[in-house]
């Protein structure tokens, strides 16, 4: 509460205005730890104290502030741009983090008499264009390719002043003679020519082909019709290198102009923003920005603070933005659209879907480089979609396997830290349940497996995973209450039919994506149940066959017949076993009596 915090603090709270603005959280070290935004300066920093907050982190922040500054604007909008610009340029210690330090190329027309086109990774303020950047660099010299096969640009760094041309300072270089370049140092093109080629050139690289693609065509048709057939002939080249970039690039309808699109994923620490920049029904910029979580951000603010830096980073000033949902905060002359259909519907989960491939690329990098990080993160995912109250580090699952209720048997595999600790293995043989009880099977399991546990002191999972629906859960919840564990330790049931998650005492399941890791973590549980549990009952069931066989020869006790199964590994190989050593297994008078009788049983 309020009454715990300093009297510079409270002091402070009481003064605040009930205005918009930008909240600045300091240490006693003077150090900034948090920037924040309000529409409300009052209502938005008074919460911070006199609520009860669930993340740790964030509890920890409130209790090192010492002092608050705040700026007053006078919107939120201005809110929102100052904290985006402050986070940036101070990097408070509880504020999201940026992870993109990258460089990105841009393609730059230089501004000069012909000018050229080139990719640059740095920005001079020169009066040239920048177009970019460009997060796909593949992208970037695709487009570059396919300019320079439709149009002949110069690539030399001549100073081709109207002076030197007159002056014949230059003579044609090979490029000319080849046919990628039409000489202007030589005089032997206009620059009006050239600067018609630039005009084009731009339209393209901003996505803008279907306007070239029809001023081109209606030029075609003129030089045809008044017999300019080589012009025609060179203009119609050009037209079908553009259709065919055009139509590798366009993934939906050509009315889909001047769009941005953006999806977000996120989980307990990271969120990733996906941005498709459109132009024409094409993709012409595309990016996933990666941003750390300090405290408890919402998706809202992830989203409205990845739209500034995106639109800013990649010069958009598109109107239309496609939005998984609607943000708090309206952009100036921009509208937000949340599509449930067609083409912009396509848009968005293809954005997302592409997040949420950065995700998963990014995650299989945090595995292989840093696997204790890996680790936690499925930890904590897994606590927050299962319900937990603490990390499940150790899991233990149960499976049971049977013929009609004969050579019933249960499995239990261990996983430490998400991944499986055979050593720690268990199969059970069960004892007081005859025919095909699954669930009298499982209450006896868990209740031999718990009463072990609890009499030597070991240690409890965090976790226990059944695998069946409510009736199996019910079965192990039995047990535990008669051991007086329930409430005591997480239990889940996994139904096999549609990947249900039951938990006790409740008759709906819980349906995870079938795409996250608690969901395979849990399944590869219960398939290693699965597996150690069959490959005990087949063992179980075939020593008992083999032991049937064996105890038909008279004289022939069980302890000898699993020696000799020891020894030799099959019957069979114990029927193709010379006298001599079965004699050195089991003696003489029994080798001969096992010897005799599969020679008298060789039919």
């Amino acid at each position: 509460m309020v009454e715990t915090f300093s009297t510079h603090i409270i002091t402070i709270l009481k003064t605040l205005p009930d205005t918009p603005g930008v909240y600045q959280y300091f240490d006693k070290d003077e150090k900034l730890l948090y920037v924040g935004k309000a529409k409300n300066l009052k209502k938005r920093v008074s919460s911070y104290f006199t609520k009860q907050h669930d993340s740790s982190r964030l509890q920890l922040m409130v209790r090192k502030i010492v002092d608050i500054k705040t700026i007053k604007v006078n919107t939120e909008l201005d809110a929102l741009l100052l904290e985006n610009n402050l986070i940036k340029s101070l990097n408070p210690r509880y504020n999201i983090n940026l992870r993109d330090d990258k460089t990105y190329p841009w393609i730059i027309l230089k501004k000069e008499r012909f000018p050229r086109l080139f990719h640059t990774r740095q920005q001079i303020r020169d009066g040239s264009d920048y177009f970019g950047p460009y997060a796909n660099v593949k992208i970037m010299f695709t487009l570059l390719e396919i300019i320079r096969q439709t149009y002949t640009l110069r690539t030399c760094s001549y100073d081709l002043s109207e002076e030197n041309i007159k002056k014949e300072k230059f003579r044609p270089c090979l490029e000319y003679h080849i046919g990628r370049c039409k000489a202007p140092c030589a005089n032997k093109q206009s620059l009006s020519d050239y600067e018609a080629n630039i005009h084009e050139i731009r339209q393209i690289i901003k996505g803008n082909t279907h306007t070239i693609l029809r001023e081109l065509k209606q030029k075609m048709n003129h030089h045809a019709e008044v017999y300019e057939f080589e012009k025609a002939e060179e203009l119609r080249v050009k037209i079908e290198l553009l259709e065919s970039y055009k139509s590798k690039s366009t993934i939906v309808h050509p009315s889909i102009t001047q769009v941005d699109v953006f999806n977000l994923i996120s989980d307990e620490k990271n969120a990733y923003i996906s941005y498709f920049k459109m132009v024409d029904g094409a993709i012409v910029q595309g990016h996933t920005l990666e941003l750390r979580k300090k405290i408890e951000e919402t998706d809202q603010d992830l989203l409205i603070f990845a739209i500034l830096e995106l639109r800013q980073r990649f010069n958009s000033n598109s109107r239309e933005l496609i939005v998984p949902f609607e943000p708090e905060i309206t952009l100036p002359d921009c509208t937000y659209t949340i599509p449930k259909i067609g083409d912009k519907k396509q848009l968005l989960d293809l954005c997302y879907r592409n997040a949420d491939a950065h995700k998963r690329e990014r995650e299989k990098q945090i595995a292989l480089t840093d696997p204790e990080r890996h680790t936690e993160r499925i930890m904590q995912q897994m606590m927050k979609d299962l319900r937990l109250t603490e990390e499940p580090r150790h899991i233990e699952g149960f499976d049971n396997s049977n013929i009609q209720g004969a050579y019933a048997v249960s499995a239990m595999p261990v996983f430490i830290d998400g991944k499986p600790a055979k050593k720690e293995y268990r199969h059970f043989n069960v004892k007081t349940v005859n025919g095909p009880d699954d669930f009298a099977t499982m209450e006896e399991v868990i209740f031999r497996r718990y009463s072990r546990v609890l009499e030597e002191n070991l240690p409890m999972p965090n976790l226990i995973v059944i695998d069946g629906g409510k009736g199996q859960l019910g079965a192990a919840m039995n047990s535990l209450q008669k051991l007086n564990l329930v409430g005591k330790v997480a239990v889940i049931g996994i139904a096999k039919r549609l990947e249900e998650i039951y938990f006790p005492g409740d008759s709906l399941p819980l349906y995870l994506d079938k795409r996250s890791e608690t969901l395979k973590v849990i399944q590869h549980i219960r398939d290693e149940a699965h597996r150690f549990g069959i490959t005990h009952h087949r063992n179980k069931r075939s020593r008992q066959t083999f032991k049937t066989e064996l105890s038909d020869i008279k004289g022939i006790s069980e302890k000898t017949a699993d020696k000799l199964l020891l020894t030799f590994k099959s019957v069979k190989a114990i029927k193709e076993t010379p006298l001599s050593e079965l004699e050195n297994a089991i003696g003489k008078s029994k080798a001969a009596l096992v010897f005799q009788y599969f020679q008298e049983n060789k039919e």
